[in-house]
């Protein structure tokens, strides 16, 4: 009999915990929280190898997500839908490409242009394939779950405040990063991609977004972010830190700031009109 009894006593222990660990991975923060260790660790894995190593990351990170949004979060994912999802990245892609011209057409005066040596075919090669891996894992990671996560919580207004300021702070740890690269950092990344997401709700529009930025400026022998990379021209800013951003790169220019802004503000306008705006009291 006392052993009957414990038996039921450890089924209803055991259920009773499943049930409460069932209800944290499917809070918010839990599904935010472990998609975020999953995907980290995906792209920790597969990254320091050959470039393609990248694009495989970059595939396992959209698994975590999936598996994540399907079993933890219990919901559909329209966001990362094959349908139309090439379309969007090209949309995302050539947004992206107007981006980076216009800021550096601004202030392209301040800077020295020269080729670069090496194979063209190879450098461009490699750099897809990094920047590639590197905007699908961070978009997944910040408007895809992050995002997506505060939003449910708190709305589409804190949840883009919150993300870009997020964005910004973690790019303090970059080489040659200041106060004032983060600030710009969560400004034209965080505040533009976070109002492309809300612009069409799709994450394959802001990977090609966040893309095609990186390589571009990649591409240019601008440093991304404060990394020095090898380009297909070899740049060197001649103007004030305020206008090339310095050893940064022309993401802590004024420039990137002001186009990002032009950008974002009508994707934010059609975003409210067609209600792709969450409001705390509508979640």
């Amino acid at each position: 009999m006392v052993n009957r009894r414990s038996s039921v006593e450890a089924v209803a222990r055991t259920d009773h915990e499943t049930g409460r660990f069932g209800r944290v991975s499917r809070s918010p923060l839990g599904w935010m929280l472990v998609g975020i260790v999953g995907i980290v660790g995906v792209s920790a894995l597969t990254s320091g190898g050959p470039p393609v190593l990248a694009v495989v990351g970059a595939v396992a990170a959209v698994a975590v997500y999936w598996a994540v949004m399907r079993y933890g979060a219990g919901r559909s994912m329209p966001e990362i839908a094959p349908r139309r999802a090439v379309s969007h990245a090209v949309i995302g892609t050539v947004l992206g490409v107007v981006m980076i011209a216009a800021s550096v057409l601004m202030v392209i005066t301040e800077f020295s242009f020269a080729p670069a040596s090496g194979d063209v075919t190879a450098i461009v090669a490699s750099m897809v394939a990094i920047q590639l891996g590197a905007a699908v894992t961070e978009e997944l990671v910040f408007r895809g779950l992050a995002f997506q996560a505060l939003e449910r919580l708190w709305g589409s207004w804190m949840a883009l405040a919150i993300t870009a300021a997020l964005f910004g702070l973690l790019h303090l740890a970059n080489p040659s990063a200041t106060v004032w690269s983060s600030f710009a950092i969560a400004v034209e990344a965080g505040v533009l991609l976070g109002a492309a997401f809300l612009w069409r709700r799709n994450l394959w529009l802001v990977v090609g977004l966040h893309f095609a930025w990186n390589t571009c400026v990649s591409l240019l022998g601008i440093p991304v972010s404060g990394h020095e990379v090898a380009g297909v021209l070899t740049t060197h800013p001649t103007g004030p830190d305020l206008l090339t951003g310095g050893e940064f790169g022309i993401e802590a220019s004024i420039a990137p700031i002001i186009v990002s802004l032009l950008l974002a503000t009508p994707m934010l306008i059609v975003a409210r009109r067609r209600g792709n705006l969450v409001t705390r009291r509508r979640r």
